[in-house]
Parts: structure tokens; sequence; C-alpha cells
């Protein structure tokens, strides 16, 4: 299969895809064909997520030799995650399930894709024949940064260099990142948000003098955001593996369709579920959740993204992000034009917006629905889950939720469907907010405060963030957002 550009005529190899990770143009790789609707009910019935990942990925990369696969996959997941489910789908009542994500070594559903990229980013290397050093560089509004940091950790012949907004993260996934062990890592905070740390970024990777200084100092850049194929593939997997649960665990029948609610920032998670539509999976509606941050939920209303509006940091930080890279995706595949693409781009950086035909809005208005909801709203909705069902929610999946409830209780989808809900992070990488959103009286510290939560819901603290608290900080720089490509030279000359 080929991978080619949403944005021009570029096509290119799997292995090409994965280890550019962003086409020359500026697009983003999309397959030539989406495989189509292949998923076998009867031979999916008994299988281990490590089997439902090599099924699925072999069909959106058969370059990949099913054995070379297989071996990947198992060393990504065998021993690597909390639950022996990978992905445990909770049903809290009749209408709605959790799909809980985060058992991973970073407790962020960033892990369910990043345990295995960088085995298919050596690989791609392999097939190139690439001897240079791979530097991963990557943008992070608080969990891919760690998963990727975690993931590329002392992997041979690559380096990576996160870069995350200063103040845009929570104090816990900060410290995750700056506490980083491993000899080819590096941490950034910027100036700046996400948006502004993740367009540095594009801008490196389409500057061909900068790229060419690198390759000079024998280095290649790569990405571990889900720009890269080697991000978002591996995260449809878990949507077949959730549907598969939710049959045998007879929540709903063979035959019956479910909602999926998605917390959104970057649109790359909820992208991976409507791909998992196309393959089979049988997904009534998405839904796709925004914080204060609503650009994605005023686009599904209107039809115009516009990022010409104030940033809110908010204590959902994963999803403050006005510029939604992966939604170039979506509408690509909505209408397979590479120029109306490419127009779209050129009035996003002109004019701060585009405007979709009405024939594509309605196409994806059958298929997805939006909405957001405020830090009230999410604090409002963790305590009540919490209270009513004992299950605890992160800020983000709390987004989620409230958006999920306000659609049922407006009947934008049906009462009689169930939904499944993507929890995408342990509650305890935000304490602050989870204690006061149950009224747990916070510490001095975050890890204090966490064993008051601890106390309180009897939930155990995951190790990964209860050994954090005596590892010392190995990462304190901070730059303004346009010495960014300054930092990534640096890093390439003391690295390369």
């Amino acid at each position: 299969m080929k991978y080619k550009s949403t944005r021009g005529s570029e096509c290119v190899s799997v292995s090409e895809a994965l280890l550019r990770g962003l086409a020359s143009d500026g697009g983003l790789y999309v397959p030539e064909n989406i495989p189509g609707r292949f998923l076998d009910k009867k031979y999916l019935d008994g299988l281990s997520y490590e089997e439902t990942a090599e099924y699925v990925l072999g069909a959106f990369m058969p370059d990949i030799p099913k054995t070379a696969l297989a071996d990947m996959i198992h060393r990504a997941y065998a021993d690597t995650f909390s639950s022996s489910d990978i992905v445990p789908v909770h049903t809290v009542c009749s209408s709605f399930s959790m799909a809980e994500m985060f058992h991973g070594k970073t407790c962020a559903f960033k892990d369910l894709a990043l345990s295995l990229f960088p085995y298919l980013l050596t690989w791609a290397r392999n097939e190139l024949q690439e001897t240079r050093d791979i530097l991963i560089l990557t943008a992070t509004s608080g969990d891919t940064g760690k998963a990727a940091l975690e993931g590329f950790k002392d992997v041979p012949g690559t380096k990576i260099q996160v870069f995350y907004p200063e103040h845009g993260v929570s104090p816990l996934q900060k410290e995750q990142m700056c506490k980083q062990e491993g000899n080819n890592v590096n941490v950034v905070g910027i100036e700046g948000n996400f948006d502004d740390a993740q367009s540095a970024l594009k801008k490196i990777f389409s500057n061909t003098e900068v790229r060419r200084r690198a390759a000079e100092a024998g280095v290649v850049f790569s990405s571990a955001n889900s720009i890269n194929i080697g991000r978002l593939f591996p995260q449809v997997v878990y949507y077949v593996w959730i549907w598969r649960q939710l049959v045998k665990n007879h929540v709903i029948d063979e035959n019956d369709s479910f909602n999926m609610a998605v917390p959104t920032g970057n649109f790359g998670n909820i992208l991976s579920a409507w791909y998992a539509l196309q393959i089979g999976v049988p997904i009534s509606q998405l839904i796709c959740a925004s914080d204060k941050n609503r650009v994605l939920a005023d686009f599904l209303d209107s039809g115009i993204y516009d990022i010409d509006r104030p940033f809110y940091e908010t204590e959902s930080p994963s999803m403050d992000i006005l510029i939604s890279s992966n939604l170039e995706r979506f509408l690509y595949e909505i209408s397979r034009d590479a120029r109306q693409i490419q127009s779209y781009m050129e009035d996003l950086r002109g004019k701060g917006r585009y405007v979709l035909p009405h024939i594509s809005f309605q196409q994806i208005r059958q298929v997805m629905q939006g909405g957001w909801a405020d830090e009230r709203q999410m604090r409002e909705a963790v305590a009540k889950v919490y209270q009513k069902y004992h299950y605890l929610m992160d800020p983000h999946t709390g987004v989620a939720f409230s958006v999920y409830e306000d659609l049922r209780k407006r009947g934008s989808i049906g009462n009689n469907i169930h939904t499944v809900i993507a929890a995408t992070a342990h509650p305890y990488k935000f304490p602050g907010v989870t204690a006061e959103s149950l009224g747990i009286q916070t510490a001095g510290t975050d890890y204090g405060t966490l064993r008051n939560i601890a106390a309180v819901t009897e939930i155990d603290i995951p190790d990964s963030l209860a050994g954090l608290e005596n590892r010392p900080v190995r990462f304190t720089q901070v730059i303004p957002r346009e010495k960014m490509e300054e930092t990534v030279m640096d890093y390439v000359g003391r690295n390369g």
C-alpha cells in the first residue's frame, strides 16, 4: 500500500511515510486506498489485543512482513500495560461504558500507539537502509510528550526532543517530562501554547535548508505526533477491540451499533475512530468533545473553521488546541481533493479561517456531532459520575461525558444506542482538579494531594506516578517560541 499527501500528488511507501512523518509539501500522509470493510466478526472473536493489532495493522501496513509485525506488536504490548486487556471496557450502566486507555506507562491513551511506534520507525529505518540518526521532534500539549519520551528512551539510532507549552500542561505532566530518564532525550518548555510549538515544528520539517544542515550532521527528522501514520493507525486497533468487548460482554448485540464519544484536541483520536468505522466497526455517531477552546465544536456546528478567537489554558490541557492538524486528513478523506485541501490550508494561514462547501459539511454531520463543556461543567460531570457510580474520570474524560450527556438530553443521539466514552487519561495525572471536583482537601504538593484522593477513593496510585516524587528534575530549559529552530539545531550539533 502507498501513502499519499493530503495536499498534492506525492505518493510514498509505508516505510517512507513512517520515517518522514510529514510530506514534503506540508501535507499529511493518508492511505492511497482505505482497506475497506474487511473486519470478520467471527475471526475477531477470541483474539487477544495483540492479535487484533496484527489483523488491523496488517491491512493498513501490508508491506511489513507478518512475522515482523507480530514480533513488533508483541514487544510493544507484552508486559507493558497494567491491565491484561490493554484497553478494558468498563460498563458503568446500561447507557454508557468507559474505554480505559490509561493503563500504560504514562497513564494516557498515547501509550497505546507510542509503545509500538518506535518499533515501526526502527523497521522503516532498516528497510530504507537509513544510516543517519533519527531525531524525533515532537510538540505536546501534555501526554504525547511523555509517552514519546518513554517509547523512544534509549532506542538505538534515535534521539528525541520534545517541546511543551511552559504554562499549558498540568504540573504532573510537566514533571513526567522534565524528570524523564534516558540518554537520548531532551525536553524544552516554550513561552507560548501548543499551536505555537506545533506550527514551529511544521515549519522546521518543511524547511529544506534546515533539513540539509541536519543531514550534513548525520541527522534526519521525524515526528511522534499523530501527524505520523505510525502514531495514528495503531489507535484504530482499540476501536475494533472496544466493539468486540461490548459484544463479548453482552453490552450490545452482535448486530447493534454504538456511539463513540472522544475528548479531542488535535483530532487524531477521533479520526482513528472514523477509520475504524470505514473498515467495519458499527459506530452510529462519533461525538467530538471540546473544552472551552471550542474551535472543533463550532466547526461541527457551522462548517466554518475559525481560529481567530481567544486561546484558553484550561484544566483539560491536552485539549487546549486551536489548530487541529488531523482535521486536514479527515477533510481530505471526505473529498479526496488535494487542491481543495491546499486551498483550506492557505485560507487558514492567510485569513485564520476556512469554510466547507455545504455538501462536505453534510457528509461530516451524518457521522459526527460536536459539543463543548467549560470547566464548571467538567467538574460537575466528574463529581456526578463519581457520586452516582463510584467511577472516577480525569478532566478530559469529564468533558467528553458532559458533552455526551448534553447531546443525549437534547435528543441529538438516541437513548436506545449505547455510548462508549474514551477515558483518555488516568485521573491521578490531574490531582488538583480531581480533588477539588470531589471536595477532597488538596495538600502542599501534587503527591500529597494524590495520597489524599487515594485515601478517600481507595484507588491505588499508579507506580509510574508514585515513583516520580523522588526523581530529580533533568530538564529546565524554557525558550521563546522564536528560538525553536535554533534550539533544534543546537541539539543536532550536540548529538550529531
